[in-house]
């Protein structure tokens, strides 16, 4: 049966991601208080959408627009297309720089397209939100945070699709994001890695990974070694020099540093000394863990929702 949709607009809050978290690759992420706001409507004809904040001016303003690619994808699973849309977006997370912007994205315009539907909870449920999230976004580690919010460990069935389970967070776990001002793309990223790794570096990182979800829940004085990796970046060092020498000295320096998920962004999870803190070129931003994940409510974006710089942004 055809869907009907409501009169009103809807938004949605959704948070920043950093996934990996050294040896959990593929599988780990983390929910960040850095957010993009979106609100849609129903509109009689066409599609429009107006950016401002982060790839403003750069990202498409109709139907190329990755919200709307995946408001698309929702609605057919729905059971049927609008007859248009008007899309308002204010993002504050960096565009391709490991942070989830491209998840970000997705997960707006599935829970858009759901709240948008008089009867969406019951077409298309918490489950399969997730599964449609990660196929769009091609693998589940920064969809499901964004989706729950905290830490989660993400993984597919071969059948059933992603699945996700949330952690909840120990309150010692204070992350601080070092963005540079280079871009990088996840598929160049990708392609650094080597199609088979020595059995003694994966079977080191397996015993890594599960040390990482008792240090992030339970026990954070074991964060440095929890997040020692090989399976990852080790062979994307060459592609990002500066990220791969930034981790490199935080954690000479007892620091648990990683590269937040393909980079260039720097993720740690413990505090970082103001001198260690990388100069020129950088931006250090130290935020908290979200615990809420995407949130929607209803109605067009509020006067806080759109300050491009408001939301979560910390020195």
């Amino acid at each position: 049966m055809p869907p009907s949709f409501v009169s009103e607009p809807v938004r949605v809050r959704v948070p920043a991601t950093s996934a990996n978290l050294g040896p959990g690759f593929d599988a780990l992420g983390l929910a960040l208080t850095l957010y993009d706001d979106v609100a849609a409507w129903v509109a009689p004809t066409g599609c429009r959408v107006e950016i401002s904040g982060e790839g403003a001016g750069e990202l498409p303003t109709g139907d190329d627009h990755l919200v709307v690619r995946a408001m698309r994808a929702a609605f057919d699973a729905l059971g049927g297309q609008p007859p248009g849309l008007v899309v308002e977006a204010v993002n504050r997370i960096p565009q391709a720089r490991g942070l989830g912007s491209s998840s970000a994205a997705i997960v707006a315009g599935v829970t858009l397209a759901r709240a948008l539907v008089v009867d969406g909870a019951a077409r298309l449920d918490d489950a399969a939100v997730l599964r449609l999230a990660a196929e769009l976004e091609g693998h589940p580690d920064n969809v499901a945070p964004c989706l729950l919010g905290g830490a989660t460990i993400a993984w597919s069935d071969p059948d059933g699709g992603a699945r996700a389970v949330r952690l909840p967070v120990a309150p010692e776990v204070r992350p601080t994001v070092l963005i540079p001002e280079e871009r990088g793309l996840t598929a160049v990223a990708r392609a650094a890695l080597p199609a088979t790794v020595p059995h003694a570096d994966a079977t080191r990182n397996a015993g890594r990974a599960a040390l990482l979800v008792h240090a992030l829940t339970t026990d954070p004085a074991l964060l440095l070694p929890a997040t020692e990796d090989r399976l990852h970046q080790p062979y994307r060092a060459t592609g990002m020099p500066a990220t791969a020498a930034v981790v490199n000295e935080l954690r000479a320096a007892d620091v648990a540093a990683v590269v937040s998920g393909a980079g260039p962004t720097v993720l740690a999870l413990t505090p970082v000394p103001d001198g260690l803190l990388p100069g020129i070129g950088w931006t250090a931003q130290r935020l908290a863990i979200d615990v809420a994940g995407a949130r929607v409510d209803r109605g067009r974006l509020g006067h806080a929702e759109r300050d491009p710089v408001a939301a979560g942004r910390k020195s």
